[in-house]
C-alpha cells in the first residue's frame, strides 16, 4: 500500500503558471504603456506620446492641434502636435504625421514598431472580418469598431450614439482623438473629442507616398480603411516585433 501511495504521488506534475495576456512597455520619454494580447499579437493599449525617436532624437513639435496650421500642412519632416493639454493628454496621446510614423530613427518603443496593414488586418480578421471586407476601402465589417472602441465614462470615452455602445470585447481601448488635416493643418473633431478617432499605418499605398489608415466614428460600428498623405496628423498604436 505505501508503495503504491509513493508511485502515485511521483507522478503528480507542477502546477503551470498561467500565460500573461498584459503587460507594459517603456518609449523613448520613459512613458510606461499597458499592453494586451490579441490573438497571436501584442498591441499598446495607449495611444503613443513620445517626443523622442528611439535613439533620442528630438521630435519636432509644430504648435498646437489649433496653431500653426499652415506649418503642419507644409511640413516635409517628421513632427507631431500635443492636441490635448494638462493631465488629460495620456488618454489622447499625441498626433504625428506620416513622415514620423516612416522615419528610420524608429518612433516605436525598442522591440516594438508602429502597426502595418498586415497587423491591423491580422486584429481585423481575428475580430471575424470577412476576407473581402479586410481587403476593402471605405467603411468594412459589421461590429469591429465596437469591439475596438474603449467603454464606460470618463475621459476619453465615445459619444452614446442612440442605442451604440462601445464593447471593447478585444480589449484594445481605442479612444476618440480627432486628427490634424493635411491641406489645412488644422484640428479635426467636433468640441469634447468624442466622436473621431484615426490611426496610421506604417504601409504605403503602392507606387505612392501615402499611407494607410483606420478610423472609428462615434455613430459607426465598422471600420473604416483608407489612405492619405503623410501631413495628417493620427494617433499612433504599437505593435510588439
Amino acid at each position: 500500500m505505501c508503495l503504491l501511495l509513493s508511485s502515485w504521488s511521483g507522478c503528480e506534475k507542477d502546477p503551470v503558471e498561467p500565460v500573461s495576456n498584459k503587460g507594459t512597455v517603456t518609449d523613448a520619454d520613459g512613458n510606461v504603456y499597458q499592453t494586451i494580447r490579441i490573438g497571436n499579437q501584442w498591441w499598446t493599449v495607449e495611444d503613443l506620446r513620445t517626443t523622442h525617436f528611439r535613439n533620442g532624437d528630438a521630435i519636432e513639435q509644430i504648435g498646437t492641434a489649433t496653431a500653426d496650421g499652415t506649418t503642419w500642412a507644409n511640413k516635409t519632416t517628421a513632427a507631431y502636435c500635443n492636441h490635448v493639454s494638462g493631465t488629460a493628454g495620456k488618454y489622447f496621446g499625441l498626433l504625428y504625421n506620416g513622415h514620423a510614423v516612416t522615419d528610420s530613427r524608429g518612433l516605436a518603443p525598442d522591440g516594438w514598431h508602429v502597426a502595418t496593414e498586415d497587423d491591423w488586418k491580422k486584429l481585423e480578421k481575428f475580430m471575424s472580418m470577412t476576407p473581402n471586407d479586410i481587403d476593402a476601402l471605405n467603411w468594412r465589417g459589421t461590429d469591429q469598431g465596437q469591439k475596438l472602441k474603449v467603454d464606460g465614462k470618463g475621459n476619453g470615452v465615445w459619444y452614446q450614439h442612440e442605442y451604440l455602445w462601445a464593447s471593447n470585447s478585444t480589449g484594445f481601448s481605442a479612444r476618440p482623438g480627432g486628427c490634424r488635416l493635411f491641406n489645412t493643418g488644422e484640428y479635426n473633431s467636433p468640441p469634447g473629442r468624442v466622436y473621431l478617432g484615426f490611426w496610421w499605418s506604417s504601409t504605403k499605398r503602392t507606387g505612392t507616398d501615402e499611407l494607410y489608415y483606420r478610423h472609428l466614428d462615434y455613430k459607426k460600428t465598422g471600420v473604416f480603411r483608407y489612405y492619405g498623405p503623410k501631413s495628417y496628423g493620427f494617433i499612433v498604436r504599437c505593435v510588439k516585433d
